[in-house]
């Protein structure tokens, strides 16, 4: 099987017996970190970080009997054969320090520099806030990965922590066979999806094939037998067709290696036990993999394959015009051989086939010198749609760590992962705050919210939170609930779905208290007009009879519909036969001090008192009736007011006087508003400014909601100024609502 990180060739390796793997030391490591890295400072750092490993790891020992300095080193090899930079080689070497021997992250930030010090430390609360699970089914697969991406912000985390999971992989025949089990279930839920996710084929593959060969031994085995068999029988067919190949290329002058690769076993293993697929099937088992120099070259190479041999239908993929989500890039065409055996042909180039085989770590390597920023930028920018939006960078080579800053930041950034106290991961977008966290975690613990505790420190509900925070949030069974300014704290449409829900509720409840207030009032008036008290009243109206007849089941919905004119109170008293006394207007002797003061005239009528209503309060300028009253003479309401509505007979044309003088008139004003202080002073402020009288000032706070009902009564000189001022109150900081009373 194809697979770049063995190297049985180099002397100074040996195989062992657990796995067949060679077994590297650190002066392999050296030689191929060297290939790339030649500043003496750079590998002093790496010998630096293996000396330190070797010292606090002394006396150490792997269940696989080796020292335990051998887990890191082969971490550090497979890491210089990615050609990271000596950076990730010294994390690679101190990956397990902190979790396993004395040392601190203060330890290495002081030797070995801030930069290390933060890899070593994201691994290790990685690994730690694995192991504060107690039990394999506490911890789901989701969820590592959850805590994988979100707390290794930094690229070179990822890769540590995949070749660390490749040598334990590659050394697991040394555990006992229920921990190989969840390891391996492990290794293919979470480690493999992200490397796949980063392109880093030559990783993902081994890690595939490894986790199948423990969890299913015979049907690895069964593929492995087919592979062996097939590859013995078209040997001398993949020898001719690659001579053929090369002879045509060769004449043609192309520039070109040619070389074989044998699907993975897991590969084969998904279409054969999954997709249902015979092995003979399979058509791309074999393929021969042909690198040249240019992209020119591969389109021209297909060419002359097609040309050569006969193409299988539908079997043509363009992934240099069209790359995949992983940076991957090739030509795949699959062919009848003239022996009659199929075979897939890939053609790339050298720089699409290490991406193909070490994907975003292929833009990751080391580089002293001949780095362009921008010109990578751009490259890649071209391939990749992550990096569309990412900000350009310094052509200095020293700025190449800004390029990983914002690659990481694209990649693990999309998403904030953030963590209860018990360890629980809560995936949240991007600038969520303690509210989004919070009806994350239940509708009713954001509803109750007062505060929360993040890190340790208590902070304010509309707190961003970031990747890695642990989070608690505080309850209380008497808190207010959502107000609409916690609209402006949340960003995800769960919690903003939740508090518009709950304010709707409150303003329905809000809206609920008025129509019974109203529906009471009205129902007063129309009876005190038949000279029926209020208790009375009541008594009844709650009569079983009373809310069968109006489909209600309480004195409150009564009001409430009485409010709602379904029915008005005049139907309420005709149906329980209360007899309505004739009215007529009564008639008092002149009192010119009266009229001239009143600013209402009836036309064609004197000596008749006129008084204004106190349910509508008109004031001059609105549209008004006069309403002919039991011996009181009339009242003037306005003509949208309730109380007068079903009562036609009884009403009259009244008219306001064209000079009213200086006189101001009370009109009755409710505002609504969020709690705050100062909110009553600012109210009144906004009045004394436009020099309107206030009296009768009210404020109450409207059941839990967080908001003040504040009712009072206002001097005008006319309803033309209203629009104005219900502008300014609704400029107070808070207000929500501004609006005349009525019935």
């Amino acid at each position: 099987m194809y697979n770049c990180f063995v190297n049985e060739s180099n002397s100074k390796t040996k195989l062992i017996p657990n796995g067949g793997y060679p077994m590297h030391r650190f002066v392999d490591v050296k030689a191929a970190a060297s290939l790339y890295i030649s500043k003496p400072e750079s590998m002093k750092l790496i010998e630096d970080a293996y000396l330190f490993a070797k010292e606090k790891h002394e006396g150490l020992v792997r269940r696989s009997g080796e020292p335990y300095i051998q887990h890191p080193i082969e971490v550090a090899f497979i890491l210089a054969q990615l050609q990271t930079g000596p950076e990730t080689i010294a994390a690679g070497f101190l990956h397990d320090v902190v979790e396993d021997t004395d040392a601190t992250i203060e330890d290495i930030r002081k030797r070995f520099g801030a930069d290390v010090a933060f890899i070593v430390d994201s691994l290790t609360k990685i690994q730690r806030m694995k192991l504060s699970h107690r039990t394999e089914s506490d911890f789901e697969a989701e969820d590592h990965r959850k805590i994988f991406l979100g707390m290794a912000r930094d690229i070179r985390v990822i890769l540590i922590k995949l070749a660390d999971r490749l040598h334990n992989m590659r050394t697991l025949a040394a555990l006992k066979p229920e921990r190989q089990l969840a390891l391996s279930r492990e290794t293919l839920d979470v480690f493999t999806p992200i490397a796949h996710r980063l392109g880093i084929y030559t990783i993902q593959s081994e890690l595939e094939d490894l986790s199948l060969k423990y969890l299913e031994p015979e049907k690895y085995a069964t593929i492995e037998k087919l592979l062996n068999e097939r590859a013995t029988h078209r040997k001398d067919s993949l020898e001719a067709l690659q001579k053929r190949i090369a002879d045509i290329l060769f004449e043609r002058k192309i520039p070109f290696r040619i070389e074989s690769r044998v699907k993975s076993i897991y590969s084969i293993y998904r279409k054969m036990f999954l997709k249902n697929h015979d092995f003979d099937e399979i058509y791309d088992v074999l393929a021969v993999r042909i690198i040249t120099a240019t992209e020119l070259n591969c389109y021209e190479i297909l060419g002359i394959i097609h040309s050569t041999y006969k193409p299988v239908p539908g079997r043509f993929k363009d992934y240099i015009a069209m790359p995949k989500p992983n940076m991957y890039q090739s030509l795949h065409t699959t062919i009848l051989a003239g022996d009659g055996n199929i075979y897939e042909i890939q053609i790339r180039t050298e720089e699409m086939d290490s991406v193909a085989e070490t994907g975003v770590a292929a833009h990751w390597k080391y580089k002293e010198t001949g780095y362009n920023a921008r010109e990578e930028q751009r490259d890649i920018e071209e391939k990749l749609h992550w990096f569309r939006d990412l900000v350009s960078i310094s052509e200095d080579e020293e700025d190449a760590k800004s390029y990983m800053t914002a690659l990481s930041n694209d990649i693990f950034n999309a998403n904030v992962y953030v963590f209860t106290p018990m360890g629980k991961v809560i995936e949240l977008p991007q600038k969520a705050t303690i509210l989004d966290f919070a009806y994350k975690i239940h509708t009713k613990v954001g509803d109750q919210a007062v505060g929360a505790v993040v890190n340790g420190n208590f902070v304010p509900l509309n707190t961003e939170l970031k990747t890695g925070d642990v989070c608690e949030i505080r309850t209380a069974k008497t808190a207010p609930g959502p107000n609409e300014r916690w609209l402006d704290y949340v960003v995800t449409n769960g919690a903003r779905t939740h508090i518009r829900r709950f304010l709707n509720a409150k303003h329905e409840e809000i809206m609920a208290e008025e129509n019974i207030r109203k529906g009471r009032e009205s129902a007063t008036d129309a009876f005190k007009m038949a000279d029926i008290d209020e208790a009375e009243m009541e008594r009844l109206l709650s009569q079983s009879k009373v809310f069968n007849e109006y489909h209600v089941d309480s004195l409150d919905e009564l009001y409430k519909a009485i409010a709602a004119r379904k029915p008005t109170a005049g139907a309420v008293l005709d149906f329980l036969g209360i007899k309505r006394k004739p009215t007529t207007p009564k008639i008092l002797k002149k009192n010119p001090q009266v009229e001239d003061k009143n600013p209402v005239y009836v036309e064609g009528v004197t000596n008749i008192a006129i008084t204004l209503g106190k349910c509508c309060t008109p004031v001059p300028g609105d549209p008004i009736v006069g309403f002919i009253t039991r011996g009181k003479g009339i009242t003037v309401h306005r003509a949208d007011c309730s109380n007068v509505r079903g009562h036609e007979e009884r009403l009259l044309p009244v008219h306001w006087k064209e000079d009213l003088g200086g006189s101001a008139y009370p009109a009755a004003i409710s505002v609504r508003a969020a709690d705050r202080p100062n909110l009553v002073a600012d109210i009144l402020n906004t009045m004394a400014m436009r020099s309107i009288p206030v009296s009768d000032m009210r404020a109450r706070l409207v059941g839990q909601t967080g908001e003040v009902l504040v009712t009072m009564t206002c001097y005008l000189k006319s309803a033309s100024v209203l629009d104005d001022l219900y502008a300014a109150i609704k400029a107070v900081n808070g207000v929500r609502e501004c609006r005349r009373l009525t019935h």
